[in-house]
Protein backbone atom coordinates (compact mmCIF):
# COMPACT_ATOMS: atom_id res chain seq x y z
CA UNK A 1 0.00 0.00 0.00
CA UNK A 2 1.09 3.46 -0.89
CA UNK A 3 0.07 6.50 1.20
CA UNK A 4 0.34 10.17 -0.87
CA UNK A 5 3.31 12.21 0.98
CA UNK A 6 2.13 15.42 2.41
CA UNK A 7 1.99 18.06 -0.39
CA UNK A 8 3.80 21.04 1.89
CA UNK A 9 6.94 18.46 2.31
CA UNK A 10 6.80 18.06 -1.77
CA UNK A 11 6.12 21.72 -2.08
CA UNK A 12 8.90 23.02 0.70
CA UNK A 13 11.43 21.09 -1.51
CA UNK A 14 11.06 23.00 -4.79
CA UNK A 15 11.10 26.43 -2.93
CA UNK A 16 14.75 28.18 -1.98
CA UNK A 17 13.83 29.81 1.31
CA UNK A 18 16.38 32.19 3.41
CA UNK A 19 14.40 32.98 6.09
CA UNK A 20 12.26 31.33 8.74
CA UNK A 21 9.70 34.29 8.18
CA UNK A 22 9.06 33.24 4.88
CA UNK A 23 7.28 30.06 5.19
CA UNK A 24 5.12 31.06 8.67
CA UNK A 25 2.62 29.83 5.38
CA UNK A 26 3.57 26.53 6.42
CA UNK A 27 1.37 26.43 9.83
CA UNK A 28 -1.99 27.67 8.74
CA UNK A 29 -3.97 25.51 11.27
CA UNK A 30 -2.39 27.21 14.35
CA UNK A 31 -4.01 29.98 15.83
CA UNK A 32 -1.75 33.19 16.35
CA UNK A 33 -0.95 33.10 19.87
CA UNK A 34 2.21 32.52 22.30
CA UNK A 35 2.38 28.91 21.01
CA UNK A 36 2.78 29.47 17.22
CA UNK A 37 5.22 32.28 17.91
CA UNK A 38 6.96 30.34 20.13
CA UNK A 39 7.69 27.92 17.40
CA UNK A 40 8.42 30.32 15.04
CA UNK A 41 10.74 32.90 17.30
CA UNK A 42 13.11 29.65 18.06
CA UNK A 43 13.53 28.75 14.98
CA UNK A 44 14.11 32.42 13.39
CA UNK A 45 17.05 33.04 15.78
CA UNK A 46 18.82 29.72 14.98
CA UNK A 47 18.76 29.62 11.54
CA UNK A 48 19.79 33.20 11.06
CA UNK A 49 23.71 33.12 11.08
CA UNK A 50 23.86 36.96 12.65
CA UNK A 51 22.24 35.93 15.55
CA UNK A 52 24.20 34.79 18.84
CA UNK A 53 21.62 31.68 19.31
CA UNK A 54 22.40 30.60 15.68
CA UNK A 55 22.70 26.38 14.97
CA UNK A 56 24.29 25.37 12.30
CA UNK A 57 22.48 22.75 9.73
CA UNK A 58 24.19 19.43 11.02
CA UNK A 59 23.04 20.49 14.72
CA UNK A 60 19.63 21.12 13.67
CA UNK A 61 18.02 17.53 14.92
CA UNK A 62 14.70 17.58 15.93
CA UNK A 63 13.02 14.24 17.89
CA UNK A 64 9.28 13.57 17.68
CA UNK A 65 7.53 10.99 19.43
CA UNK A 66 4.59 9.36 17.40
CA UNK A 67 1.46 8.22 19.68
CA UNK A 68 -0.69 11.04 20.83
CA UNK A 69 1.95 13.75 19.14
CA UNK A 70 1.90 13.10 15.56
CA UNK A 71 -0.89 10.60 15.34
CA UNK A 72 -3.72 9.73 17.84
CA UNK A 73 -3.47 7.02 20.56
CA UNK A 74 -7.22 6.98 21.93
CA UNK A 75 -8.72 4.82 23.34
CA UNK A 76 -5.25 2.08 22.60
CA UNK A 77 -2.50 2.91 21.14
CA UNK A 78 -3.23 2.61 17.11
CA UNK A 79 -0.37 -0.87 17.17
CA UNK A 80 -2.60 -2.71 19.60
CA UNK A 81 -5.51 -2.58 17.70
CA UNK A 82 -2.96 -3.99 15.20
CA UNK A 83 -2.03 -6.48 17.29
CA UNK A 84 -5.64 -7.57 18.01
CA UNK A 85 -6.73 -7.93 15.01
CA UNK A 86 -3.80 -10.11 13.19
CA UNK A 87 -4.23 -12.54 16.68
CA UNK A 88 -8.02 -13.64 15.61
CA UNK A 89 -6.81 -14.36 11.90
CA UNK A 90 -3.98 -16.39 14.22
CA UNK A 91 -6.44 -17.63 16.40
CA UNK A 92 -7.51 -20.73 14.33
CA UNK A 93 -3.70 -21.55 14.09
CA UNK A 94 -3.76 -21.45 17.96
CA UNK A 95 -6.62 -22.85 19.56
CA UNK A 96 -5.15 -22.98 23.26
CA UNK A 97 -5.69 -19.20 23.01
CA UNK A 98 -9.55 -19.54 22.74
CA UNK A 99 -9.48 -20.49 26.78
CA UNK A 100 -6.02 -18.27 27.50
CA UNK A 101 -6.07 -14.88 29.21
CA UNK A 102 -5.29 -12.15 27.46
CA UNK A 103 -6.17 -13.88 24.08
CA UNK A 104 -9.49 -15.05 25.04
CA UNK A 105 -10.69 -11.83 25.40
CA UNK A 106 -9.13 -10.63 22.53
CA UNK A 107 -11.16 -13.08 20.22
CA UNK A 108 -14.19 -13.06 21.82
CA UNK A 109 -14.27 -9.50 21.49
CA UNK A 110 -14.64 -8.71 25.03
CA UNK A 111 -14.33 -4.79 25.19
CA UNK A 112 -14.60 -4.66 29.46
CA UNK A 113 -11.68 -7.11 29.55
CA UNK A 114 -9.63 -5.50 26.97
CA UNK A 115 -10.06 -2.35 28.98
CA UNK A 116 -8.33 -3.96 32.00
CA UNK A 117 -5.60 -5.06 29.71
CA UNK A 118 -2.12 -4.17 31.43
CA UNK A 119 0.90 -3.78 30.35
CA UNK A 120 1.87 -7.55 30.51
CA UNK A 121 -1.40 -8.37 28.81
CA UNK A 122 -0.41 -6.37 26.07
CA UNK A 123 3.23 -7.14 25.68
CA UNK A 124 1.96 -10.86 25.23
CA UNK A 125 -0.35 -9.81 22.03
CA UNK A 126 2.62 -8.10 20.56
CA UNK A 127 5.09 -10.46 21.00
CA UNK A 128 2.63 -13.37 19.42
CA UNK A 129 0.88 -10.65 16.62
CA UNK A 130 4.23 -9.47 16.08
CA UNK A 131 6.95 -12.35 15.83
CA UNK A 132 7.31 -15.51 13.93
CA UNK A 133 7.35 -13.37 10.56
CA UNK A 134 10.25 -11.98 8.45
CA UNK A 135 10.30 -8.11 7.92
CA UNK A 136 9.56 -8.12 4.66
CA UNK A 137 6.26 -10.36 5.20
CA UNK A 138 5.80 -7.71 8.52
CA UNK A 139 5.81 -4.60 7.01
CA UNK A 140 3.09 -6.29 3.78
CA UNK A 141 1.05 -7.10 6.63
CA UNK A 142 1.08 -3.76 8.68
CA UNK A 143 0.50 -2.04 5.29
CA UNK A 144 -2.80 -4.40 4.14
CA UNK A 145 -4.37 -4.12 7.48
CA UNK A 146 -3.77 -0.21 6.92
CA UNK A 147 -5.64 -0.17 3.76
CA UNK A 148 -8.71 -1.45 5.42
CA UNK A 149 -8.58 -0.79 8.83
CA UNK A 150 -10.95 2.18 10.87
CA UNK A 151 -10.60 3.74 13.72
CA UNK A 152 -13.56 2.00 15.79
CA UNK A 153 -14.25 5.49 17.50
CA UNK A 154 -13.59 8.12 14.99
CA UNK A 155 -14.94 5.89 11.83
CA UNK A 156 -11.67 6.73 9.67
CA UNK A 157 -8.49 4.89 8.80
CA UNK A 158 -6.12 5.18 11.15
CA UNK A 159 -3.73 7.47 8.70
CA UNK A 160 -6.04 9.89 8.44
CA UNK A 161 -5.72 10.84 11.85
CA UNK A 162 -2.46 12.36 11.97
CA UNK A 163 -2.50 15.68 13.57
CA UNK A 164 -2.47 18.18 10.14
CA UNK A 165 -1.18 20.80 12.79
CA UNK A 166 2.25 18.70 13.33
CA UNK A 167 1.89 17.39 9.65
CA UNK A 168 2.60 21.58 9.33
CA UNK A 169 5.52 21.62 11.44
CA UNK A 170 7.42 19.06 10.16
CA UNK A 171 7.16 20.84 7.02
CA UNK A 172 8.22 23.80 8.50
CA UNK A 173 11.22 22.10 10.14
CA UNK A 174 11.88 20.87 7.16
CA UNK A 175 12.26 23.38 5.07
CA UNK A 176 14.89 25.40 7.90
CA UNK A 177 16.92 22.20 6.93
CA UNK A 178 16.26 20.75 10.62
CA UNK A 179 16.75 16.78 10.77
CA UNK A 180 13.67 15.15 11.70
CA UNK A 181 13.80 11.86 13.80
CA UNK A 182 10.80 10.12 15.50
CA UNK A 183 11.69 8.30 18.78
CA UNK A 184 8.69 6.37 19.82
CA UNK A 185 7.93 3.67 22.14
CA UNK A 186 6.27 1.96 19.37
CA UNK A 187 7.57 -0.89 17.54
CA UNK A 188 10.47 0.74 14.97
CA UNK A 189 8.84 -1.64 11.90
CA UNK A 190 5.32 -1.13 12.70
CA UNK A 191 6.19 2.54 12.28
CA UNK A 192 8.78 1.97 9.18
CA UNK A 193 6.06 0.36 7.35
CA UNK A 194 4.17 3.30 6.51
CA UNK A 195 5.73 6.36 8.48
CA UNK A 196 7.49 8.00 5.34
CA UNK A 197 4.89 8.04 3.07
CA UNK A 198 2.75 9.97 5.55
CA UNK A 199 5.28 12.07 7.63
CA UNK A 200 8.12 12.34 4.89
CA UNK A 201 10.44 11.34 7.35
CA UNK A 202 12.61 8.53 6.55
CA UNK A 203 13.40 4.86 7.92
CA UNK A 204 16.30 5.42 9.03
CA UNK A 205 15.34 8.22 11.27
CA UNK A 206 12.96 5.94 12.85
CA UNK A 207 14.15 4.92 16.51
CA UNK A 208 11.30 3.10 18.38
CA UNK A 209 11.14 -0.75 20.36
CA UNK A 210 12.33 -3.60 19.36
CA UNK A 211 11.86 -7.35 19.15
CA UNK A 212 15.05 -9.52 19.29
CA UNK A 213 15.32 -10.81 15.65
CA UNK A 214 17.34 -13.69 14.00
CA UNK A 215 19.50 -14.11 10.92
CA UNK A 216 19.64 -16.64 8.32
CA UNK A 217 20.99 -17.74 5.28
CA UNK A 218 20.05 -20.90 3.31
CA UNK A 219 20.24 -21.36 -0.15
CA UNK A 220 21.80 -18.24 -1.19
CA UNK A 221 18.66 -16.30 0.23
CA UNK A 222 19.16 -14.09 3.80
CA UNK A 223 15.92 -13.57 6.34
CA UNK A 224 15.72 -11.76 8.96
CA UNK A 225 13.06 -12.56 11.76
CA UNK A 226 11.57 -11.42 14.37
CA UNK A 227 11.56 -13.40 17.57
CA UNK A 228 9.05 -12.74 20.46
CA UNK A 229 11.21 -11.43 22.69
CA UNK A 230 11.51 -7.62 23.58
CA UNK A 231 15.04 -6.61 23.31
CA UNK A 232 14.82 -2.74 23.89
CA UNK A 233 11.68 -0.40 25.57
CA UNK A 234 12.38 3.12 23.65
CA UNK A 235 10.42 4.41 26.03
CA UNK A 236 10.69 6.95 28.92
CA UNK A 237 14.79 6.97 29.42
CA UNK A 238 15.04 4.78 26.89
CA UNK A 239 14.46 7.40 24.63
CA UNK A 240 17.08 9.40 25.63
CA UNK A 241 19.65 6.65 25.69
CA UNK A 242 18.84 5.64 22.30
CA UNK A 243 18.71 9.17 21.18
CA UNK A 244 22.42 9.11 22.23
CA UNK A 245 23.19 5.76 21.20
CA UNK A 246 21.93 6.11 17.45
CA UNK A 247 21.98 9.89 16.69
CA UNK A 248 25.18 10.74 18.12
CA UNK A 249 24.01 14.45 18.23
CA UNK A 250 21.51 15.77 21.23
CA UNK A 251 18.50 17.50 19.88
CA UNK A 252 18.08 20.93 20.05
CA UNK A 253 14.20 20.44 19.54
CA UNK A 254 12.24 17.85 21.09
CA UNK A 255 7.98 17.02 21.20
CA UNK A 256 6.17 14.58 22.92
CA UNK A 257 2.72 14.54 24.73
CA UNK A 258 3.37 12.35 27.80
CA UNK A 259 5.30 11.24 30.37
CA UNK A 260 7.11 9.16 28.93
CA UNK A 261 8.86 11.68 26.54
CA UNK A 262 9.98 13.38 30.07
CA UNK A 263 13.65 11.92 29.95
CA UNK A 264 13.93 12.94 26.05
CA UNK A 265 12.85 16.64 26.94
CA UNK A 266 15.44 16.43 29.53
CA UNK A 267 17.85 15.52 27.60
CA UNK A 268 17.51 17.89 25.03
CA UNK A 269 17.29 20.80 27.85
CA UNK A 270 20.32 19.80 28.56
CA UNK A 271 22.60 20.47 25.89
CA UNK A 272 23.90 24.26 25.74
CA UNK A 273 22.97 26.84 23.09
CA UNK A 274 19.02 27.41 22.64
CA UNK A 275 16.87 24.51 23.22
CA UNK A 276 13.28 23.84 22.20
CA UNK A 277 10.80 21.62 24.18
CA UNK A 278 7.52 21.73 23.20
CA UNK A 279 4.55 19.01 24.92
CA UNK A 280 1.16 18.19 22.96
CA UNK A 281 -1.18 18.51 25.72
CA UNK A 282 -5.07 16.96 24.23
CA UNK A 283 -7.68 19.31 25.71
CA UNK A 284 -10.14 19.09 22.82
CA UNK A 285 -12.92 16.65 24.11
CA UNK A 286 -15.25 17.69 21.44
CA UNK A 287 -12.87 16.89 18.38
CA UNK A 288 -10.30 14.39 20.09
CA UNK A 289 -9.59 13.77 23.12
CA UNK A 290 -9.22 15.26 26.37
CA UNK A 291 -6.59 13.68 29.19
CA UNK A 292 -3.94 14.10 31.05
CA UNK A 293 -3.04 12.99 34.49
CA UNK A 294 -5.59 10.28 34.84
CA UNK A 295 -5.27 8.94 31.35
CA UNK A 296 -3.99 5.26 31.20
CA UNK A 297 -2.67 5.77 27.33
CA UNK A 298 -0.69 8.83 27.05
CA UNK A 299 -0.49 10.01 30.55
CA UNK A 300 1.04 13.51 31.25
CA UNK A 301 1.52 14.46 34.84
CA UNK A 302 5.61 14.68 35.51
CA UNK A 303 5.75 16.13 32.11
CA UNK A 304 3.32 19.08 32.65
CA UNK A 305 4.61 20.13 36.06
CA UNK A 306 8.17 20.23 34.97
CA UNK A 307 7.09 22.09 31.37
CA UNK A 308 5.38 24.84 33.63
CA UNK A 309 7.92 24.85 35.80
CA UNK A 310 10.49 24.72 33.48
CA UNK A 311 9.13 27.23 30.78
CA UNK A 312 8.84 24.82 28.25
CA UNK A 313 6.06 25.77 25.27
CA UNK A 314 2.42 23.51 25.62
CA UNK A 315 0.05 23.36 23.29
CA UNK A 316 -3.13 23.31 24.11
CA UNK A 317 -4.58 21.41 21.22
CA UNK A 318 -8.58 22.95 21.96
CA UNK A 319 -6.94 26.62 21.75
CA UNK A 320 -3.63 26.11 19.56
CA UNK A 321 -5.12 24.41 16.78
CA UNK A 322 -7.69 25.38 14.09
CA UNK A 323 -8.00 21.61 13.17
CA UNK A 324 -6.94 18.59 14.26
CA UNK A 325 -6.64 16.25 11.41
CA UNK A 326 -6.31 16.46 7.45
CA UNK A 327 -9.92 15.46 6.39
CA UNK A 328 -11.48 18.65 8.77
CA UNK A 329 -9.93 20.72 6.14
Amino acid sequence: MKFKIHFFFLFCCLIPCSKASDVQHFLPSWNEGQTKSAIITFVEKTVDPKSKHFIATEDRIVTFDNDGTLWGEQPMYFQFFFAMDRIRELADDHPEWKDTHPYQAVIENDTQKIAQFNAEDLMHLVFSAHSQTNTNEFEQLVNTWLSTAQHPVLKKPFTQLVYQPMLELLDYLRVNHFKIFIVSGGSIEFIRAWAEQVYGIPKDRIIGSTLKTHFSYENGQTTITRLPELEFNNDHEGKALSINKFIGRKPVMSVGNSDGDLEMMQWTASGKGSRFMLYLHHTDVDREWAYDKHSNVGRLDKGLTQANNNNWTVIDMKKDWKVIFPFEL
